[in-house]
Order: C-alpha cells, then structure tokens, then sequence
C-alpha cells in the first residue's frame, strides 16, 4: 500500500462539486413500461431546489441494468437539459462487459454528463488483476471523470485498497461509492488517497456516521423520496450540529432500514408514488412490493411526513 500511496499523492484531483447527499434517482416507468420522462423530469428538479450538488441517473436505484442504449441516453440528455448546470449528472455506465462499460460511457459522455459511475464487473467474477484492467480500459477509451462503484454484495467481488488506490493515481478517477457501509475504511483509506479524492458511502443507514467521520457525500436512494431532509442532515454535520443531523437521521432511519438490496427500487418507487411522484412500475425481474412491503414503507413514510419542509409541493 505504501508505494502506491506516495504514487497516487503525485495526484490532485479538481472536483469540489461531488460532495453532500448525491440522489440514485429511479426511473420512472409509465404503466405501460416505457420511460416517464415527465416525472423523471421532476425527480430532477427537486434535487435542484433541494441545493444538490449532483445526480446519479441510470445506476442502481435506476435500474439501469434494464435499460436499452437509447433509453440510457435520453434519462442522460433530459436531466442534462433540467439541470442547466445547476448540478451534475452522474451517469451509470458500468458493466460486466469491458466494451459494453466503454461504449456507455462515451454514450453519456456525447449526451451530456459530467462523470460516470462504474461498478465492478458483476456476475464473472474476475481478479484483481481483470477489475484493475477493466477500468484502465474504460479510462484510455474515454475522456469523462470517472467515479469507483464497490458494490460487492450485487458484484460478488470487491475493490480492494489496493486496487482503489492503484486507480485514484489517474486525475480522472475522481472519487469512491462505497457499498459496504464501514467508517473504519475511510479512516484507512483517507490518509493516502491523493489530495481531493472524493469518498462517498452509497449505504444510507450509516450515511450520519460516514459523515461525522469525514466522508464526503452519500450516494443516496433516500434523497430521492426527501432531498431537503437529506440535504439539512448534511449540512447540520459539516456545520458541526451532530444532535440536528441525529434528529434528522432519525427520521429517515425508518425508511432507510427497509432499504434491502433486492427491493430497493421498488421500495423507492412506492414511496415517491405515495407522494405522486410516478408509477410504482419496475421492470422484471424486479417486482413491485407487496403489501407486506407497502405497509413498511408506509409506516417509515410516517415520520418524513412528519417534517414541515418536506411538504411542499412540486
């Protein structure tokens, strides 16, 4: 680890925009399964009002894995078209493929966004060796940021620190989604990651301790149910106001614990439908909840409810 930390310090990373609470936004599906462009449309705009500095569109919580080339681009170019630089569009482009996970990535690049999210090859299970190779492809065939996804309870294989660190000695990987929901590895990796590497948690039920311990951001599927709740427990930790941010984080943990990796786009899908955002509409083999799942969510919804910002309109 030592030499590819004096390595990788020969590195400084220019991205002061990928921070804060980081929305996995859905995409939504009309009844019919086509793309629902005009919620999607919407989803964008409150993470504007909410003060986001960015959005992940066709990742995880997207589904992207569902999703054709052509419907991958238009969810970019629309919420591109939305943002008008008020925030960034993160594009999921990852892939078990290496050549799938190149052209994806030039895709988003020509329709607009400002990274991509890659996440390590699933299903192959490749070494150390393939996964340090699969990106180093992606980064000689393309130009865009991009941001580390470790993912390896969907993956079945993990980032290494040492395959991260080997990695964050290019200036164009420019940050971290950490699944795994540990602290203990931001305080390990923290110290020998270039100046400016972004770390981010994508696990919300530990997202206020990841934070209160220096981490940058989370990747968040929450964000899209309350962005302004999740943007208040963000500031209240950098600002130092560890008992607001608790108070917030406490009614958001109710719906964050439901948040099972199998169900989490349907999850969130219900939850926005419940406040007309959308169809609960997900494509198989996911499957939308059932009413043993809609009451949970209804139930953890309770408290979101509870707060005042969180009833305005859009």
């Amino acid at each position: 680890m030592s030499a590819l930390s004096l390595a990788s310090h020969a590195t400084v990373h220019v991205n002061n925009w990928l921070h804060g609470v980081i929305a996995d936004l859905p995409t939504p599906f009309r009844s019919d399964g086509g793309l629902d462009l005009l919620t999607f449309a919407r989803l964008c705009e409150r993470q504007v009002r909410a003060g986001a500095s960015a959005v992940v569109v066709g990742e995880t919580i997207g589904e992207g894995d569902t999703l054709t080339e052509d419907e991958h681009t238009v969810l970019i170019r629309t919420a591109v078209g939305i943002a008008r630089r008020r925030l960034r569009i993160i594009a999921g482009t990852g892939s078990n493929c290496t050549s799938l996970a190149i052209t994806r990535t030039r895709m988003a690049q020509t329709a607009g966004a400002d990274a991509a999210m890659s996440v390590v090859p699933y299903y192959n299970k490749p070494t150390a060796e393939g996964i340090t190779a699969h990106f180093h492809a992606i980064l000689s065939a393309t130009t865009l940021p991009v941001i580390l996804h470790d993912a390896p309870m969907r993956c079945a294989r993990a980032l290494t620190d040492d395959i991260i660190l080997g990695l964050a000695a290019s200036s164009r990987v420019i940050g971290l989604r950490d699944d795994n929901g540990v602290s203990s590895r931001l305080a390990r990796l923290r110290p020998v990651l270039p100046p400016g590497f972004r770390l981010l948690t994508g696990h919300d039920a530990t997202s206020l301790p990841y934070l209160l311990s220096g981490g940058d951001g989370v990747v968040s599927a929450l964000a899209s149910v309350a962005p302004q709740l999740c943007r208040g427990m963000y500031v209240a930790a950098r600002k130092g106001c560890p008992r607001y941010a608790t108070t917030i984080s406490d009614m958001l943990m109710p719906l964050a614990e439901t948040l099972q990796p199998d169900q989490a786009s349907s999850i969130v899908k219900y939850a926005l439908s419940l406040r007309g955002l959308g169809h609960v509409s997900v494509r198989l083999p996911r499957t939308p909840l059932d009413e043993t799942g809609q009451d949970l969510v209804r139930t953890a919804m309770g408290a979101i409810w509870a707060s005042p910002e969180e009833v305005m309109p859009l």
